[in-house]
């Protein structure tokens, strides 16, 4: 039963009432829908747009239209089982259950230790953001500051965490629209811009080579591989922490309504926030004068007469640095939380609070990223060029466990061992799988395509000499967690 249906008496699971040690369903729908949107819209889309759009021009739409059904292919395969089976460590929790102990280690594991890094790194730079306005202020001061005031957040309750992110999500939307409505209204009155070039959707086709200047793949002057397919290796990583969603379905009021809701969702928000804003940065500033030195977004609100578009970006990257910090707490402290209640974490670590939140998970995620956050700013070369090539090959490692997992879910489904609680008790075979509530669309086939496409990705990032390095990293990281595994078995 949810809040909504309970007595006027105030509800049992909620963060300030005094009850047995639990996670708190307090998540709410405007919740969800937000951290889900807010999980796709970061740096990544903000200034990691530029490398894309010099990969591939603007065939770079079809790049996110490409990567966004994938994406959202993945986001479908998790929510059929969060729905059905809502839990705290939803990517731990499912290989456990639905596939092996071994599988719910590594991918429980892969997927904290992918979000410290990724934490590592927005912490590092969010000195710089800080800087633009205070450069007195030392980086790494700001960084301190910033992990204990999320940290604190975080302790608060789920419900705190949902209203920071809520907030977080708000802000970067706003940007984003404000960006698009700037460039069609450049476009719809015909306003001058600072290339002299006409602002029109036919500058897709006319400037610098055409819709594809580069075709699918081919080198550059310097050596490189350019072109559409390259630039999905890039695409991708930008959708990393959409599958936040999933973590979210322990906490969440009404899984069943609410996940399908932010799920199906996903799709309008890659058109609107990532082909719609793209499309129109493209229409109003030719793609081939986006060279990286400053954001899209800046040059386009530069477009509109907005001169302090540089300052406005500051503000809207601070937050999204923020709130990825944030989600990664959080996700971080529930799949230590799941993994200690499989016994493929210390017991410590699956203890909660009165108001529901584990906190020795939170406390020790946050002590290990500061310690890497140090590392970053003592050996910040080191750091960058190996370290986060393990956080980029963990979000494909990630995402194929998903997809594999689905796939023994619903063998399990059909042989009569679906939870308890659910309608699909005591159902088997086809009569079972028809019963889930939230299926994946062509369940059959639909796993299998998007595995083939995440090899592809990783294929492709062969042929990108900073991506080749995160292949290798991930071939050595799996064999980690495999002995990692193996060792605590034999301790056992």
């Amino acid at each position: 039963m949810s809040t909504n249906d309970a007595p006027s008496t105030k509800p049992r699971e909620t963060d300030d009432v005094p009850v047995p040690a639990t996670l708190r369903k307090s998540l709410k729908n405007r919740h969800i829908q937000l951290i889900a949107l807010g999980g796709a819209i970061g740096t990544g889309l903000f200034y990691g747009s530029s490398e894309s759009i010099a990969l591939a021009g603007p065939s770079i739409l079809l790049a996110y239209l490409i990567g966004g059904l994938a994406i959202f292919m993945i986001v479908r395969a998790l929510s059929e089982m969060s729905v059905e089976d809502p839990k705290a460590g939803a990517f731990s929790y499912y290989a456990t259950r639905y596939w092996s102990k071994r599988a719910g280690f590594i991918s429980g594991w892969n997927y904290w230790f992918n979000y410290i890094l990724v934490s590592m790194v927005e912490l590092a730079v969010v000195g710089s953001f800080v800087n633009y306005w205070f450069p007195a202020i030392p980086t790494w001061v700001s960084a301190a500051v910033f992990l204990v005031l999320i940290t604190a957040a975080n302790l608060l309750g789920v419900s705190k965490f949902g209203e920071f992110e809520f907030w977080f999500a708000i802000i970067k939307i706003v940007a984003v629209i404000a960006m698009i409505l700037g460039g069609l209204a450049v476009i719809v009155f015909a306003l001058p811009t600072a290339s002299g070039i006409k602002a029109s959707f036919a500058n897709w086709f006319t400037v610098g080579g055409g819709f594809f200047p580069n075709g699918l793949m081919g080198r550059a002057s310097d050596g490189s591989w350019t072109g559409l397919l390259m630039a999905l290796v890039v695409v991708m990583f930008s959708f990393g922490g959409t599958e936040l969603i999933g973590i979210t379905a322990g906490e969440t009021e009404d899984p069943r309504t609410t996940i399908p809701r932010a799920t199906n969702d996903i799709i309008w928000r890659i058109l609107v926030f990532y082909i719609g804003a793209l499309g129109v940065i493209m229409a109003v500033v030719p793609w081939n004068t986006i060279d990286g030195k400053s954001s899209p977004f800046v040059q386009i609100f530069d477009s509109v007469g907005i001169h302090a578009a540089a300052g406005i970006l500051n503000f809207v990257c601070l937050t999204a640095v923020m709130s990825v910090y944030n989600s990664g707490l959080y996700a971080n402290s529930r799949m230590l939380y799941s993994l200690a209640k499989q016994s493929n974490a210390p017991a410590y670590l699956g203890r909660l609070n009165s108001k529901g939140v584990p906190v020795a998970g939170v406390l020790t995620s946050a002590v290990i990223t500061a310690i890497a956050v140090v590392v970053v700013f003592v050996w910040p070369e080191f750091a960058f060029n190996y370290l986060m090539s393990i956080a980029t090959i963990a979000g494909i490692i990630n995402w194929t466990m998903i997809m594999f997992t689905e796939m023994k879910f619903r063998k399990v489904v059909a042989a009569g061992g679906a939870p308890e609680d659910t309608e699909l008790a005591g159902k088997t075979g086809q009569e079972a799988l028809d019963a889930i509530h939230f299926k994946l669309p062509f369940a059959k086939v639909t796993p299998w395509v998007v595995l083939a496409f995440l090899a592809l990705v990783v294929v492709l990032m062969c042929f990108s000499a900073s991506y080749r390095v995160a292949v290798i990293a991930g071939v050595i990281w799996l064999a980690i967690l495999f002995v990692a595994y193996q060792l605590t078995q034999a301790k056992k």
